[in-house]
């Protein structure tokens, strides 16, 4: 009662005075932020962040890109010598290769991967039992080291795999496929995706839980198939959902190094070879500004990638 006399009494003086009546905001004890003024705190967590990213991304980043236009081994003297290893990584039959290799085996990978999550994203948020946790077994690859899940498959294409093809008669299978040059990939496909499909099934039922259940019905009322609803239905209400992990896939896939190391260590001979796989390699073997170059062209690919991803997903409500 005190407090609306209280109010009462300052909204009259202020019309006398022929002022507007102050509003009152509900919730707010502390003193307000000046407009255009940061607050320290803000500073205080901002600073540090930006010197660790300078000290450990950016500014290495920055000597490679310099380098690469050197014949620097990676330590000692150096001279500059112009676009000369650019040249060079550009007719180089072994880097086109890896090239080559890394981005058809990133667009199969990434297919297949999307494919399969897709369709598991949609059994596992349909009514059946247990499906909590199937969601978590099918989780669980994505917790796994990429070079024990390598050595694992690795294991089982040398050894468990021949042996059961040769008890099933299938002679194609008997031999390794990870010494067969024109099937090594397969496996490396395999494990990647075994591997990268939980991660993506994720976002999947996430995209397909948003879904109304209002829409389901009324399409189920005017005779729609569980066909007709993927089609219409659940394919465009995640298309911001697809369209994301395609992106994000092929781009992760193109840095593909563990399993491919783990599995066939660039073989058979160089069937398998990645470009992080060649640049690596490149470094140890004392090509270190020649790699550099292959590394600075790799780079602008990523972030042209990148971009094509911002550009792709702005304005998506879908997240």
């Amino acid at each position: 009662m005190a407090t609306t006399t209280t109010e009462s009494v300052t909204t009259a003086g202020c019309r006398r005075r022929g002022g507007a009546a102050p509003r009152l905001q509900a919730g707010r004890t502390g003193p307000r932020t000046k407009p255009g003024r940061v607050d320290p705190l803000f500073l205080v967590f901002l600073i540090p962040t930006l010197l660790l990213f300078t000290l450990a991304i950016t500014l290495p980043a920055v000597m490679g890109i310099v380098l690469s236009f050197t014949d620097s081994v990676g330590f000692g003297d150096f001279r500059f010598i112009g676009l000369t290893n650019y040249v060079a990584v550009f007719s180089d039959p072994a880097i086109l290769q890896a090239y080559l290799f890394t981005i058809g085996f990133s667009l199969v990978t990434v297919l297949v991967v999307n494919a399969l999550a897709f369709l598991l994203a949609i059994a596992l948020t349909s009514k059946v039992r247990g499906k909590i946790a199937l969601r978590a077994v099918f989780v669980l690859p994505m917790v796994i080291s990429g070079i024990v899940i390598a050595y694992v498959f690795s294991f089982l294409f040398a050894n468990s795999l021949p042996a059961l093809a040769t008890a099933l008669g299938f002679a194609p299978l008997e031999q390794s496929i990870l010494a067969n040059p024109d099937l090594a990939w397969v496996a490396v496909v395999i494990v990647t995706a075994w591997q990268a499909i939980p991660s993506t099934l994720l976002i999947y039922i996430a995209g397909v839980l948003s879904i109304p259940g209002e829409v389901y019905e009324a399409s189920a009322l005017d005779g729609a198939s569980a066909w007709r609803q993927l089609v219409s239905i659940t394919a465009p209400l995640t298309a911001g959902y697809i369209l994301i992990n395609l992106i994000i896939g092929f781009k992760n896939f193109l840095n593909s190094y563990d399993i491919i190391v783990g599995l066939t260590d660039g073989g058979p001979g160089t069937s398998t070879t990645s470009v992080a796989m060649s640049i690596f390699k490149g470094f140890n073997g004392g090509d270190y500004a020649y790699q550099m170059a292959n590394a600075t062209i790799f780079f602008v690919i990523a972030v042209v990638i990148a971009v094509i991803q911002l550009r792709a997903t702005r304005g998506k409500a879908a997240l």
